[in-house]
């Protein structure tokens, strides 16, 4: 299968000054998909300008034809299932169904604690998630969802018409654990993941490749275990957080190097963040641009 390369747009930035133009740019070079970050804050930005993913896809689905839109992810930390799917619905109509959720079980970052409760232990968030996932896809599918569960209730929750995509827009589920990817094997039409993080200081690339491998390994093995093909899932890799951090986008033959690796493994989409000066996704425009336009060919 050929590599698709898809690009990360954070939405840092305000659309009437500039905000929408990468937008339409990453249309433009041919991307696959354009996804931006679902959080309230983030890391280094917090303290900076930060917008809503939804309006902002929303915005991005106005300015673009083809380009698909997504979420690289969404999480229960600040969401609700029913409220979600609601504005998920809009955005499937909108986009003419261009949207793919990415959906993860969420971190301790500043999402965790903004709603003002404690954040989560692991444990809760995973319980959480494995709630989270099969009520969204209800919600996506049926007109009129009842559900009393330990996190969520819906009663009588109506999406009608429902999503442009059929049964419903798919869902990218971002995960390593066990419960996670169990969650991947059953609900997901793509997996997600950015690696190890514990190799991220002091790793190496070639422990990062091998600990990818046992990730992909893991998630053909829950596939077996639910019935289910693991080639019927896309495998997304969000790169910047491997011991790789920035090189591979230093240069074309770089980023070639680093994405054939990586599609030996059985990765089918890799996610590059679109360069932001001063910051950990620094790089030179020119040469990501020249990856966009140039990469996918020599990957075949």
């Amino acid at each position: 299968m050929s590599l698709r390369l898809s690009t990360v747009i954070l939405p840092y930035r305000r659309w009437s000054e500039g905000g929408g133009t990468a937008w339409t740019r990453a249309e433009e070079l041919g991307f696959h998909t354009a996804y931006t970050y679902d959080h309230l804050s983030w890391r280094s930005f917090r303290d900076g300008p930060w917008f809503g993913a939804i309006p902002t896809l929303t915005a991005a689905a106005s300015v673009t034809d083809r380009l698909r839109l997504g979420t690289l992810v969404t999480s229960p930390n600040f969401r609700h299932p029913v409220p979600l799917a609601k504005e998920l619905i809009s955005l499937d109509d909108i986009s003419g169904g261009r949207v793919t959720l990415g959906i993860g079980a969420g971190g301790n970052g500043f999402d965790a604690t903004a709603l003002g409760q404690e954040p989560w232990t692991p444990r809760e968030r995973a319980d959480r998630f494995a709630e989270f996932v099969p009520l969204l896809d209800r919600l996506l599918t049926e007109d009129s969802v009842t559900y009393e569960g330990g996190f969520y209730s819906a009663y009588e929750a109506r999406n009608i018409p429902g999503c442009v995509q059929r049964p419903r827009l798919p869902f990218a589920v971002a995960a390593t654990g066990p419960r996670g990817l169990k969650l991947a094997a059953r609900y997901g039409q793509a997996w997600v993941t950015t690696g190890d993080p514990k190799l991220y200081e002091n790793g190496t690339p070639e422990q990062s490749v091998e600990a990818l491998r046992g990730q992909v390994g893991k998630l053909t093995e829950t596939c077996a275990e639910v019935g289910r093909d693991v080639a019927e899932l896309d495998k997304v890799l969000l790169t910047g957080f491997t011991p790789d951090r920035g090189r591979p986008l230093e240069s074309l033959d770089a980023f070639v190097d680093f994405a054939g690796r990586h599609q030996e493994l059985g990765f089918t989409e890799l996610v590059i963040h679109w360069p932001i000066p001063d910051s950990d996704f620094a790089a030179e425009q020119k040469v990501f641009e020249q990856i966009a336009m140039e990469a996918p060919a020599q990957l075949g």
